[in-house]
């Protein structure tokens, strides 16, 4: 999936591309030690639980065009999806100058954002 912050940064904040999981009910998005919400914001369709931040979610381009026409910046990608994207996008290789290549490791818990959740709720 492609995620890019979009609070603070408009169509140049940071993105990445990696491998997210959902909730049962699809409406809870966990990548990167967050957890993302759907909401309807305007340029952003999903929100951090936690910082209330908004996001941008959704899966890879074929055409490799992954930020707005008006964004820039370089996109940080998982190298465990790598070949996947490869695949996706009918590329050879990676371009250096539109990707950098990281490791993302998922350390949280999925249980600890129900808890902030509910906490919300209150």
């Amino acid at each position: 999936m492609y995620i890019e912050l979009k609070s603070g940064y408009s169509d140049n904040g940071p993105a990445w591309i990696g491998l997210v999981t959902f909730s049962r009910t699809m409406t809870t998005v966990y990548f990167n030690n967050k957890a993302f919400k759907k909401s309807r914001g305007v340029g952003s369709n999903f929100y951090d639980i936690e910082t209330g931040d908004a996001y941008w979610i959704s899966g890879v381009k074929k055409n490799g065009e992954d930020r707005h026409w008006a964004g820039n910046g370089k996109i940080l990608i998982d190298k465990k999806v790598i070949n996947d994207y490869l695949k996706v996008t009918g590329d050879e290789k990676l371009d250096k100058s539109k990707f950098e290549i990281i490791e993302i490791k998922e350390i949280r818990d999925k249980s600890a954002f129900v808890e902030i959740e509910n906490q919300i709720k209150e």
